[in-house]
């Protein structure tokens, strides 16, 4: 196995387009590393590199210790498991499986361990002699892994894999995929758009925009400290909610935020957290809060000074959860390309053309929650849990000088 280093890797194509912009990952021996984000971003792009299949037009690639930017993709040592499952339909399971190490000449009892190896880990034993048409969705995906598994390449890369898959199917995909990267410990690198697949499969997940990275981190870390706008409101479902607001300091020393006609109180632990916080006074802010950081405040006695006064609008009941769309008159974010741009990828209206002076919120609420649509409530905020972003540059405000890419890590 090894590693794989992209050394400011770029994309330029003849016409003059970039699709990828001086792309720098590590990706470790036998790491999961997921690229997502939305259509366009140039993740595939990145892959194809990796693989050979698209031209490096500047930067530096190395699979272990070796150069490969001038390398055919069949000498690379990587195996590639496409969108489209790409078997041949007059072949049986076993073939397909088989067809590359075939075309090596690899010697035939070899062939058949490998093949039989491959298929037990895939549990396609049982259908080594069925044609691809009688398979379905998920085997035929299958069968496309076991034919990169044979090969025992040094990396494995995967383009959407997941995306031709009904619902059910795409989850217990999810879980195999995870388990096989587990169990043969190969350096994988994966291509999705989905951010539930990033989130539950990868070690670590890089998130691209217009062709440039915009942090890599582990999920959680992506979830809990995103490094800018674009990140925060990508990463989560439902999306994070994005506001303006100006944060305040009374007369006693406390800080507050306001967000529109309201205010919350903020802990001292939110500044001790976030030093550069107080380089904000008196300044306006984005402020972001998750949907699960949002409640019922009827469920939370004691919650005076953090609650927002709002009437809901729609209530969606999950059975684990309520979700519930409610507006408050806190500002919309304006005039941040990040902002339109996960509007129109979300498939939402742009911020502000509803209303130039209120902001829709989407609330996760606890099921024991009695909220009605056209109920006037109190919405509870865990104000420990809130995220603050500067509206300039739309970066992560954390412990150092404001607008500067020293406040979050990449």
């Amino acid at each position: 196995m090894a590693g794989l280093t992209l050394s400011g890797i770029g994309k330029v194509y003849a016409d003059g387009t970039r699709a990828v912009e001086d792309l720098n990952v590590q990706v470790e021996d036998g790491e999961f590393l997921v690229f997502v984000g939305p259509s366009g971003c140039g993740k595939t792009t990145a892959l194809r590199m990796i693989a050979g299949l698209e031209v490096i037009s500047e930067g530096e690639l190395r699979i272990g210790d070796r150069v490969v930017n001038s390398v055919p993709p069949r000498d690379r040592d990587v195996a590639m498991v496409f969108q489209s499952y790409a078997l041949y339909p007059h072949l049986s399971v076993r073939d397909n499986i088989a067809f590359g190490l075939k075309l090596r000449k690899m010697p035939k009892p070899e062939i058949r361990k490998r093949v039989e190896q491959a298929a037990q880990v895939l549990g396609l034993t049982e259908y080594l002699d069925r044609k691809p048409r009688n398979l379905s969705g998920g085997q035929r995906q299958r069968v496309a892994m076991g034919r990169a598994i044979v090969r025992e390449p040094q990396v494995f890369l995967m383009d959407e894999p997941l995306s031709n898959l009904d619902a059910k199917l795409r989850v217990q995909m999810r879980t195999e995929i995870a388990r096989i990267q587990r169990d043969l410990a190969v350096t994988t690198v994966y291509v999705t758009h989905d951010q539930t697949e990033a989130m539950t499969l990868g070690d670590r997940v890089a998130v691209m925009k217009k062709g440039a990275l915009q942090q890599i981190a582990p999920p959680q870390e992506l979830y809990d400290r995103p490094a800018n706008i674009f990140v925060a409101g990508f990463i989560g479902s439902p999306a994070m909610n994005l506001m303006a607001g100006t944060l305040h300091r009374t007369d006693a020393d406390e800080f507050q935020l306001q967000l529109g006609s309201q205010t919350v109180l903020l802990p001292a632990a939110v500044i001790a957290a976030r030093p550069a916080l107080s380089d904000y006074v008196d300044r306006p802010v984005v402020v972001g809060v998750r949907p699960e950081d949002m409640d019922d405040a009827a469920l939370h006695p004691g919650a005076e000074g953090t609650t927002l006064r709002s009437v809901a609008d729609l209530i969606e009941p999950l059975g684990s959860d309520l979700i519930v769309h409610l507006a408050v008159d806190a500002e919309p974010v304006r005039g941040n390309d990040d902002i339109e741009e996960l509007a129109k990828d979300l498939g939402q209206p742009e911020p502000g053309i509803a209303s130039a002076f209120s902001t829709t919120l989407v609330a996760r609420f606890n099921p024991r929650s009695t909220v009605t649509a056209g109920q006037p409530i109190d919405v509870r905020i865990d104000t420990e849990r809130l995220h603050y972003f500067d509206q300039r540059t739309g970066l992560g405000i954390w412990a150092t000088e404001p607008g500067t890419l020293d406040q979050f890590r990449l």
